[in-house]
């Protein structure tokens, strides 16, 4: 269950949104058009604030509720002195509120062929299809948007950029924009795909819409932030101990490929976790040696992972795949982790990298592995490549976006799903979209962690955090949004050692929070 301090960062999707509007309405709190006017009125309020020498303005309608919410920034702009030209795609539909809205418009309409580029300083305003359109774009606005495209004028839209579709971030035409204007709760599209590109700058007004997030309108995505996870982050208490702040387990790539599960390691250290064991090879461990002081090492000494974990002391989160190399070893110690773990304390097992290689051949034995044990939460890494080989068919199939590619692979491994990126999804494995499943959005991502070692560092933040106690999803996303903050104090050009230093603060930060 998500905390009501979270509904803040709820992303909601087209269907949502719409259930709300009208649950709004219902409920009496705003008429439509009460709902229209105040959307026109939040525009206005941005056209001044970011383009008030924007002039003409062109504003694009269409025949549905974002044309209505157009023809109330026309309505509004006109009589605040600016030279307004308005241009409909077609009448709205008789008796709607966007009918009302194109009534109270006393200028003149003009069609979208009477467009003409012209002057530097003029505003585009998009108001033509909104959230709700998928398909491809009538050749009149198409055209519209070609011409204004490579025009110096400024342009903002109105919900979703015309084109973008709201629940995924995939588009049928892609026309950059300076501004959007959403309402209440952003939607998929304006933070996953290609959204951030297309959107620009993001407002998000509250125009009167209500929602009651206790019943059938429960979000089930969110904007990843800490408001979503903060309360789950561990304090330190009086008479704690070390293996109470939690016990990781790394295991170790060959002598020369011991740095990327040391990153691991440290990361997990820095996030908090009482005690790190890296276990490895006796060369692998003479080189960590060398390296590590607060990590304990561990020779590996079968590849019974069960039996070498049972040997240490109350290890709950553990990290496979970074640097490991050998598929065939990885394959066997993880399906050897999801075994039964009565004889272990496991409870997150975080697979990155080469573990998740490992089952390119073959992913229904990884995910029956983790059907079979629903004691042990796995953890999954991939970025764009290795979602591939695990899940070559979601991948394929351009008519979901990543948000629904990676909830669906989620289900089908049976997983927590972090699908690594500009816009990493994490996802959980307990549902479809419309029932109790969560996702997050994340949106801190910087160019900084471009750098080799960056997931391996992110693997060891999630067990850190993990082996304290966070359950395994809010685990993922507090590391993701953590891993973000680090490559915002080390960057812009850093590496992942730099990322590692930087989680103290991070870390420490957020314990002064809570």
């Amino acid at each position: 269950m998500v905390n009501s301090e979270a509904y803040g960062s709820a992303v909601l999707t087209c269907n949502q949104m719409g259930a709300c509007d009208r649950w709004t309405v219902e409920q009496d709190f705003a008429s439509g058009m009460e709902l229209m006017e105040n959307a026109g009125a939040a525009v206005a309020d941005v056209i001044m604030r970011r383009f008030a020498d924007a002039s003409p303005i062109h504003v694009f309608c269409g025949p549905g509720n974002n044309g209505g919410d157009g023809y109330v920034v026309a309505r509004m702009m006109k009589h605040r002195g600016a030279d307004v030209r308005l241009y409909a795609l077609a009448k709205p539909k008789p008796g709607t509120d966007a009918s009302l809205a194109a009534q109270l418009w006393d200028g003149e309409v003009l069609t979208f062929e009477d467009f003409r580029c012209e002057g530097c300083n003029g505003l585009l305003i998009d108001a033509v299809f909104g959230a709700g359109f998928t398909g491809k774009l009538p050749e009149a606005v198409s055209d519209v948007f070609r011409r204004a495209q490579n025009h110096p004028m400024r342009k903002l839209a109105i919900d979703v950029p015309s084109g973008l579709y709201g629940d995924t971030g995939l588009f049928s035409f892609a026309m950059p924009f300076d501004a959007t204007v959403t309402f209440f709760r952003k939607k998929p599209g304006h933070i996953c795909g290609y959204g951030p590109e297309i959107c620009g700058e993001i407002t998000v007004a509250d125009i009167g819409v209500r929602a009651d997030f206790a019943d059938e309108h429960r979000p089930a995505i969110f904007e990843n932030s800490p408001a979503l996870w903060r309360d789950q982050l561990q304090d330190r208490l009086r008479g704690t101990h070390k293996y109470r702040q939690g016990h990781v387990a790394v295991f170790s790539g060959p002598r020369f490929q011991t740095g990327a599960s040391r990153l691991s390691a440290q990361a997990a250290a820095r996030v908090g976790a009482g005690a790190v064991t890296l276990l490895g090879s006796e060369g692998a461990l003479d080189v960590h040696a060398n390296h590590v002081t607060s990590i304990m090492l561990k020779e590996l000494e079968t590849q019974d992972a069960r039996q070498a974990l049972a040997s240490l002391n109350n290890v709950s989160a553990g990290v496979l795949g970074p640097g490991f190399g050998d598929f065939e070893e990885a394959r066997e110690l993880c399906l050897s982790c999801l075994q039964s773990n009565a004889d272990t304390s496991l409870k997150t097992f975080v697979m990155d990298a080469d573990a998740i290689s490992a089952f390119a051949a073959d992913p229904e034995q990884l995910f029956a592995a983790t059907h079979a044990n629903p004691e042990t939460t796995v953890v999954l890494t991939p970025h764009e490549g290795e979602f591939a080989r695990l899940f070559p068919d979601l991948a394929a199939d351009n008519t979901l976006g990543k948000l629904q590619k990676t909830l669906a692979a989620a289900k089908r491994a049976h997983a927590v799903i972090i699908y690594k990126g500009s816009d990493t999804v994490i996802a959980s494995p307990d549902g479809e979209l419309d029932g109790e499943a969560l996702a997050a959005i994340n949106t801190n991502g910087t160019t900084a962690l471009a750098t080799a070692g960056s997931g391996d560092v992110l693997a060891g933040i999630i067990a850190g955090l993990a082996a304290q106690g966070m359950k395994p999803f809010f685990a993922a996303c507090a590391a993701v949004w953590m891993h973000g903050e680090a490559g915002r104090k080390s960057g812009p050009i850093c590496i992942a050692e730099d990322l590692v230093d930087a989680l103290r603060m991070v870390r420490n930060s957020l314990q002064r929070e809570n």
